[in-house]
């Protein structure tokens, strides 16, 4: 099984492959402050809810880091804009803010102890490094979970790139499939495209193509036609952020994605961490949705595809919890009523031991 490695502490800085140049090159960069970390989220350098969490852990970790704060009091002062400046970047991805939080936390729990500020350093990058390696294995209990899930023989589709380049693990809903096919499950995987910014075409195939999963690229618009006549037995995607209710936001398309696959009989279902879990609104009608740039839909890289009007770009939308039977998490699978169900996976303390 390929994996490919999104992002990586070293000593030199944040290590990121440039997701933006693939499946043409594979490029990577070194960050060395926190303001360029922001910079590579927002730019989509790294993308995918799970990998933006790892890359904001990593930006507080650098920031603390290279602070030029001569005392702790300093240090305090400049803490806030680090954190201000990593949250401003992608406002749809729950897991950028809780992995804010998480190092918010740790901060006031070693500088409490602790006025030396190197000591505080090492505690920040080790927290950064322990939400990474959390990461990793989240996914293959995610993995474990919903692979009993996929069929045994046949085709399953996805949307967008919920794989290793989306988590910095082996994936959510590519690590279902990359277990299900590790189990021994004979799958073949059709691909939306995902227009505007092509994750499907670019990452996600060339995840799988490199993993040797046999898939098919399809566009945006044969979804529909694939699900009626391509013997379709279960879709899985990622998500960014999962209501209280089960209403999850996830890459734009994925909405009529799910509401085709009700109509034709397929079950749909969402593969994401518990971090990924918002259990603070209600419903998706609170998801707070990017725009991006009208660029991104009438050029692709650079190349103008149509003429220079405005063109709407919301990044996400928002599949009602009617049309989702089932979500995959680390710590179990949850099932309607999903306001009970998520309460309850998102109050448990461990892991649970998937199949």
């Amino acid at each position: 099984m390929y994996v490919a490695q999104p992002i990586e502490w070293t000593d030199r800085g944040v290590v990121m492959l440039d997701q933006r140049l693939l499946p043409g090159e594979e490029v990577s960069y070194t960050y060395t402050t926190y303001q360029d970390v922001a910079k590579a989220i927002r730019e989509m350098v790294i993308r995918g809810a799970p990998a933006i969490g790892v890359a904001a852990a990593m930006g507080v970790a650098i920031g603390v880091q290279k602070s030029s704060a001569k005392s702790l009091a300093d240090l305090r002062a400049e803490f806030p804009v680090i954190l201000d400046t990593l949250a401003k970047t992608r406002p749809t991805a729950v897991d950028l803010f809780w992995a804010l939080d998480r190092m918010k936390l740790r901060f006031e729990e070693v500088s409490a102890r602790t006025q030396d500020l190197a000591q505080i350093s090492a505690a920040m990058i080790a927290e950064a490094k322990a939400v990474h390696a959390e990461k990793r294995s989240t996914d293959e209990a995610i993995g474990r979970f919903g692979a009993e899930f996929m069929p045994q023989d046949g085709y399953v589709m996805t949307q967008c790139n919920a794989g290793a380049l989306a988590t910095a693990g082996i994936g959510t809903a590519l690590g279902v499939i990359q277990v299900a096919v590790e189990q021994g499950r004979k799958l073949h995987v059709y691909v939306p495209e995902t227009r505007p910014y092509l994750q499907g075409a670019r990452l996600t195939a060339w995840e799988l193509h490199r993993s040797h999963i046999p898939l098919t690229l399809i566009t945006d618009n044969m979804v529909g036609h694939f699900l009626k006549t391509g013997n379709v037995g279960a879709i899985v995607t990622g998500a960014d952020r999962v209501a209280a209710n089960g209403d999850t936001a996830n890459k734009i398309g994925t909405y009529q994605i799910a509401v085709l696959a009700k109509e034709n009989n397929v079950p749909f279902y969402i593969a994401a961490p518990v971090s990924t879990f918002d259990l603070s609104i209600p419903s998706g009608d609170f998801i707070p949705i990017e725009e991006r740039s009208s660029d991104e839909v009438t050029q692709i890289k650079g190349i103008r595809i149509a003429p220079d009007v405005h063109a709407a770009h919301p990044a996400f939308d928002v599949t009602p919890n009617k049309y989702i039977a089932a979500i995959f998490t680390e710590r179990g699978v949850a099932r309607a009523p999903y306001t009970d169900s998520l309460r309850a996976l998102a109050s448990a303390s461990h892991t649970a031991t998937a199949p």
